[in-house]
């Protein structure tokens, strides 16, 4: 029987039912609804709002219950309308009278707001943790090419030469506002509604502020409408971990590139990676490129979430029953991103001397030459000039400005001498930038060393 069935003198369409149902999706909840409801008879207890007895007794069956789904001897019946009722029907069948006394002074609205929070702080800290796992593989293996010279890009195009270990830090320290930001959101979620009601609290003397210390949860809400309509932690939450996606994505996306056979710079290992049907020799990515493309699918429940709440009137509607779904969705997308992503980047394989071979090329050290005569003098943007003159010049004879000879860059300026090769040596040209985030090797150790302090 649905809760709400007094009111109403006909059975609700069995379509219409299933239509209106959400368990199949709100019974992951069901230890914070259990949790909640706790919290909740323990105070009507302590309040004198119903009998301490009768609340030890709800409290004692509600422990029992929850033992009982998680061993697997009470099974979730999915043809109650939402976990909220499950909960409360087994309790009512196991306790009898006592069983309907836990709802008093306690609406579905600030009960389901109240699990939402419950349930997705617990997801906030699962995902922060795994989170961390992937930057610890990151700094492993940032540590361990500090010192690996690579070609950085700019428009796909080489730049300018920096090291391996210096490339990943970029997305470790990426990952790192990923967590700062679940943990400021974490703040405003781990807040208690209980005690708002349907919209306008309660007639009954609540002790609210004990129901949220008992849950571990920093305050309560300020105002009952806002208590059961907010879901801006939702909000928060899905555009956090969309974020997390556009990182994951983006580093997927250089792992495609760096596994082809273009570019060489790394390959996956056969666990990561799948083959063709048709061409043998295949070995594709297809593991980064399906995060990349579950970013989409992220991204999907953030404008869903977003057009859901645009236009609600307060307090609560039917509408935000969607939220659940779409939020639990990006959740679960992200957690199996991360947790495959995390071994797919251990197990991955360096080619060292194919970055190297490759930042060799492309004049990346250019800038560098232009620095060597801007320390002896001449402005930058002539220098500037006179080694773009050089770099048409190698072009021209196919060199490299390592192996242009020192008379060809007389001709062009005087003040090239020959210790201009040593100054265009990329190991010297990425020792050479020490300033706090550049790639020179001892900046990468230094930066990993406070990463993991901050972790």
């Amino acid at each position: 029987m649905n809760l709400w069935a007094g009111r109403f003198k006909s059975e609700i369409d069995q379509k219409t039912n299933d239509f209106n149902s959400s368990i199949s999706f709100d019974s992951r909840m069901y230890k914070e609804d259990i949790e909640g409801s706790i919290a909740h008879a323990e105070m009507l207890g302590q309040c004198g709002i119903i009998d301490k007895s009768e609340a030890s007794r709800i409290i004692t069956t509600l422990k029992w219950m929850l033992a009982d789904i998680n061993n697997g001897i009470l099974k979730i019946d999915y043809t109650a309308e939402d976990i909220h009722t499950f909960i409360e029907q087994e309790l009512t069948a196991r306790i009898g009278d006592s069983g309907k006394r836990l709802h008093t002074a306690r609406s579905r609205n600030d009960q389901v707001a109240l699990d939402i929070r419950l349930h997705l702080t617990k997801c906030v800290d699962r995902l922060s943790d795994e989170i961390k796992e992937l930057i610890d593989v990151i700094l492993y293996k940032a540590e361990r090419h500090a010192d690996t010279i690579m070609p950085g890009y700019t428009h796909l195009q080489r730049a300018q030469p920096i090291t391996f270990g210096h490339h990943l830090l970029a997305y470790a320290n990426m990952l790192l506002r990923d967590i700062e930001r679940l943990a400021d959101c974490k703040k405003r979620m781990n807040i208690s509604p209980l005690g708002s009601g349907a919209l306008a609290g309660t007639t009954y003397p609540l002790n609210r502020e004990m129901v949220a210390e008992s849950l571990s949860m920093k305050g309560i809400t300020r105002n009952s409408l806002d208590g059961v309509s907010d879901r801006d932690f939702v909000l928060e939450l899905a555009s956090a971990l969309s974020i997390v996606m556009v990182h994951l994505s983006r580093f997927s996306e250089e792992i495609i590139l760096w596994c082809s056979w273009e570019f060489k710079f790394i390959e996956l290992d056969d666990a990561f990676s799948t083959g063709s049907s048709i061409m043998p020799q295949k070995k594709n990515p297809d593991i980064a490129e399906l995060v990349r493309g579950k970013s989409g699918r992220v991204f999907g429940s953030l404008m869903t979430l977003l057009t859901v709440m645009k236009g609600l009137p307060l307090a609560y509607n039917k509408d935000m029953q969607e939220d659940k779904e779409a939020i639990f969705d990006a959740v679960d997308t992200v957690s199996m991103c991360l947790t495959t992503f995390t071994p797919m980047l251990t197990t991955m394989k360096v080619n060292e001397e194919t970055m190297r071979t490759a930042a060799a090329k492309g004049f990346i050290n250019a800038t560098d030459c232009a620095d060597y005569l801007v320390n002896k003098g001449m402005p930058f943007r002539d220098a500037y000039k006179i080694v773009g003159k050089l770099v048409a010049l190698c072009i021209e004879k196919d060199l490299t400005l390592e192996t242009l000879p020192i008379e060809e860059y007389q001709k062009i300026s005087a003040q090239f001498d020959e210790d201009v090769y040593h100054t265009i040596k990329l190991d010297v040209c990425v020792r050479k930038r020490t300033v706090v985030g550049a790639p020179a090797p001892e900046c990468v150790l230094r930066e990993i060393s406070k990463i993991k302090m901050v972790l």
